[in-house]
């Protein structure tokens, strides 16, 4: 089984890594000392700053890891430096138009870094895996949880 590459921009990968050092070098350092303080004073069992500073300091790890394998894994990808830019790939903002005329624009980006809300959708997306290689004027038929649906490509344009 081959996995997809994990892609992600530049800012997206920026972000990860914003957040990481925030965890780390900011909230786990602020944890261990309530948690030490807390230690200090005596019966654990019931004490609540030292019991919700181990839960959160173990949420923080936790999410420490899962940040740390993202950023491992990921393929920071540059959609400015696309080559073909008549096609749709990696970072393509494009404008998509279903049976009934009905536009839509959506940017593809990374799967950690899509918001369907704010028109950015996961590249492992089906939209996304259905309008990959598309051109100006393609034809494509995605499978959603409401059914069937084609899309015709409008428009395909780059960050500059």
């Amino acid at each position: 089984m081959t996995t997809q590459p994990n892609y992600i921009t530049p800012a997206g990968f920026a972000a990860l890594r914003a957040e990481y050092d925030q965890l780390l070098g900011v909230e786990r350092p602020r944890i261990v000392e309530v948690v030490s303080w807390a230690a200090g004073n005596g019966d654990r069992s019931e004490n609540g700053d030292y019991l919700y500073g181990r839960k959160r300091m173990r949420e923080i790890d936790g999410q420490l890891r899962r940040l740390s394998k993202k950023m491992k894994d990921a393929k920071v990808v540059d959609p400015r430096q696309q080559p073909d830019k008549s096609r749709v790939y990696f970072g393509a903002t494009v404008t998509i138009a279903d049976e009934d005329d009905n536009h839509r624009t959506v940017t593809i980006m990374g799967n950690d870094e899509a918001d369907a809300g704010a028109g950015r959708i996961g590249w492992g997306s089906p939209i996304a895996r259905a309008l990959r290689g598309a051109a100006v004027g393609d034809l494509r038929r995605v499978m959603l949880p409401a059914g069937e649906k084609e899309y015709e490509v409008i428009e395909i344009t780059y960050p500059e």
